[in-house]
């Protein structure tokens, strides 16, 4: 809170939380501060660029001042400043931007991954491209918690002895990469509460993670360690405030609106949902086998229409995976619904570009079939742009544009390419034959 706002809100008999910033260049702001918070400050806040020249000029007021105003603090905090598309924000560019505003392009967890994957000590710029690395973070992380939810499922629904995976070198190294992630995510925490390195080392665990499942999917995979590293990673963004609800789960919270009415949080939505789903996967997977044996594909449409237009806007994402069973995921209906609308235009777009191929093709072998027609001793006649005088006998040209004899280096060239032409139109004359 700055002094001016502090003083207004105790005139108005308000109460005063935080710390007290501001220019700090007089002794009223040293006397207001005492007056209103006491002698002591937790915090003293304000942007980097008085990051000195505040510290300075309050402790010179308190001087002059002497005990009387003297206003203790624990610790100084100066923030990076904040930009707009590499500007300052300010009126005459018009480019404020409310808290409310930049909720209508992204959710709140989007923004909050893009403050955390700046430091906040230096200056952080609010554009497109910054909020488009914190929405494919977001996406990263998501559709790993989404496919260990789906791959390790069977720990809490099996049997209590199908938790317990082998573990073999493979896994060993795994745990050692978790451990090291670990640590220096604490160390980047210490460190002045580095959060970018912070998400920066989670992003390499969360790869090493996804190596680990694609490599040994076949053979299978720890369940239980995935299932320990999603869930400190959830709590990490958790503990970062970048998830909310209640701490234990894994991934992002699944609101009501996933299953297609957007009416708040359940937390035990998954649980709730997931056996009927995973019914209906099994059901489809079936009728999809004797569809194919029997070659019936109004079916088998039927069945990718379940998947790919009545299942999206359910918020269920329903993947098919060659050899192995479905996999279920539970996401946002309107985030579903973009991916599909994303996948048809990137279809249309190969359509046309296909199609496009396809046209300029034709019209190069259209072309080539025109050229074969051409008489050999008629194929530079008609390029009067370039040559005034011909050979009667040949049909190669004697002079160019402006009446200068062809030179012979030029005249061996056009008389190898005659030759070729000549070569093609025997092979025309051959094929009317």
């Amino acid at each position: 809170l700055r002094c001016g706002r502090a003083a207004r809100r105790a005139n108005r008999g308000g109460t005063v939380r935080g710390a007290v910033d501001g220019p700090a260049g007089t002794i009223e702001c040293s006397a207001m501060a005492s007056d209103i918070c006491g002698d002591y400050l937790d915090i003293h806040t304000g942007g980097v660029d008085l990051k000195f020249i505040a510290l300075s000029q309050r402790a010179g007021a308190e001087r002059s001042a002497r005990r009387q105003c003297r206003v203790g603090e624990s610790t100084s905090l100066h923030t990076g400043h904040l930009t707009i598309a590499g500007c300052k924000m300010s009126k005459s560019l018009k480019n404020f931007v409310t808290i409310q505003q930049a909720l209508e392009k992204h959710t709140a967890t989007q923004l909050r991954l893009a403050f955390l994957l700046h430091s906040w000590k230096d200056t952080l710029d609010y554009s497109d491209n910054t909020m488009e690395m914190a929405v494919q973070y977001e996406r990263f992380l998501n559709e790993f918690f989404l496919n260990v939810k789906d791959l390790t499922r069977h720990v809490q629904t099996g049997p209590a002895r199908d938790a317990f995976d082998r573990w073999r070198p493979v896994e060993a190294e795994l745990e050692r990469k978790f451990a090291d992630a670990r640590a220096a995510i604490h160390e980047a925490l210490c460190d002045n509460v580095d959060t970018r390195t912070a998400l920066d080392v989670m992003r390499g665990l969360v790869s090493a993670c996804n190596v680990y499942i694609k490599e040994h999917r076949s053979a299978g995979f720890n369940a239980l360690l995935l299932r320990r590293v999603a869930a400190y990673c959830t709590d990490l963004l958790h503990i970062f405030g970048a998830i909310s609800g209640p701490r234990g789960g894994i991934g992002f919270p699944i609101s009501a609106g996933a299953a297609g009415d957007g009416t708040g949080m359940a937390g035990d939505l998954e649980q709730t949902v997931m056996p009927y789903l995973q019914a209906l996967a099994e059901f489809r997977n079936a009728v999809r086998e004797q569809a194919r044996g029997l070659k019936a594909t109004e079916i088998l449409q039927l069945c990718d229409q379940l998947r790919d237009d009545v299942l999206p806007g359910l918020g269920v994402r329903l993947e098919d995976r060659e050899g192995a069973p479905s996999a279920l995921k539970l996401v946002p209906a309107e985030v579903l619904l973009r991916e599909r609308e994303a996948k048809r235009a990137e279809e249309n777009r190969k359509a046309a570009e296909k199609e496009r191929k396809k046209a300029e093709a034709a019209a190069a072998q259209a072309a080539k079939d025109a050229q074969r027609k051409i008489n050999p001793l008629d194929m530079f006649r008609s390029e009067t742009d370039k040559y005034s005088a011909f050979d009667d006998a040949t049909g190669l040209p004697t002079h160019d544009l402006e009446g200068k004899e062809i030179s012979k280096g030029q005249l061996k060239k056009l008389q190898k390419l005659q030759q070729a032409q000549e070569k093609r139109y025997q092979e025309y004359l051959a094929s009317q034959a």
